[in-house]
């Protein structure tokens, strides 16, 4: 790696702190009532962060914005994960999203992106976007996936090719044998082989930064008055429980988190306020409801 790349964690950490603040800004202008709450944290082995939580707004009833720059030694486990047998440092940092609306019309919400450096030289981006409705809306789907896809093309016309099955396999609930929502892109470890290619890869997971702000606020403002019932709550509460167990089995970010003892509540802010787990259940034959399960499956061509 050259010394001239524009993309320094520097560059990129101040890049995130200022998409946390667009987003924030964004968000509270589309909800109309609500407001984000921000509380500074510092990590014992070094670095911190800013998390931001919206709690009753008019669409959002519990939502977080969290930003983090966090630095020290790698634990055992990462090191595993990273095939490093020699003690190393990190630095990471990112932002990262999770929106729980109150009206079970519109859908739950998740971003992240991240950069990831050791002191080894290795370095790389993670991160995507992907959605999960609680009622599958065929036509809200396919727009959702055109807005993730224009803004892979940008950058290369493969990424969406790549992206989005990566996002099925990983927002996937092996032991309920169905994905967590609608899909979306998901990208992992994508290392540049050089300076020019490190600055197209921080290019691009701007641009899906940049992207998030104007998908949700257009399902914030299409959907938010949609009438809906005790049904469909008690329906949402389920499905926030399929999140939640997501989350806390299968979530590598959630575990990473854990992991490097990062700030418990900044990790679990993506918990939403209530869920519901009923034994066995099993909807209606033709309901919307079973009409949704059918679509929670990996492969499902949105464009």
């Amino acid at each position: 790696m050259t010394s001239t790349t524009t993309a320094s964690k520097e560059t990129i950490t101040s890049f995130f702190t200022d998409l946390q603040d667009r987003i924030c800004a964004a968000l509270e202008a589309a909800d109309g009532t609500g407001t984000f709450r921000e509380d500074h944290w510092k990590r014992p082995g070094g670095g911190g962060g800013r998390s931001r939580i919206m709690a009753d707004g008019a669409v959002i009833e519990k939502g977080g914005v969290g930003f983090s720059a966090v630095y020290g030694e790698a634990t055992d486990a990462t090191l595993r994960t990273l095939n490093l047998n020699e003690p190393a440092s990190f630095y990471a940092t990112g932002v990262s999203i999770v929106l729980h609306p109150r009206n079970p019309m519109v859908p739950i919400i998740h971003m992240n992106v991240r950069y990831f450096e050791m002191s080894t030289g290795h370095n790389w981006f993670g991160g995507g976007i992907d959605l999960t409705p609680h009622y599958v809306v065929v036509d809200d789907a396919r727009w959702f996936h055109q807005q993730l896809k224009a803004a892979c093309d940008r950058h290369d016309p493969a990424y969406y090719g790549r992206f989005k099955p990566w996002a099925d396999e990983y927002f996937f609930i092996p032991h309920r044998n169905e994905t967590r929502g609608i899909g979306g892109i998901f990208f992992d470890y994508l290392k540049p082989t050089d300076a020019t290619h490190k600055d197209a890869l921080f290019a691009f997971v701007q641009d899906v930064g940049n992207a998030f702000a104007p998908i949700y606020t257009h399902f914030m403002q299409q959907n938010r008055d949609l009438p809906f019932g005790e049904r469909e709550k008690q329906w949402q509460l389920l499905r926030r429980g399929r999140y939640v167990e997501f989350n806390l089995v299968w979530d590598r970010g959630t575990k990473f988190g854990l992991e490097t003892n990062g700030r418990t509540e900044s990790i679990l802010m993506s918990m939403p306020p209530q869920a519901n787990w009923v034994y066995d259940f099993r909807p209606e034959p033709g309901s919307r409801e079973e009409q949704t399960l059918q679509w929670l499956r990996k492969g499902v061509d949105w464009v």
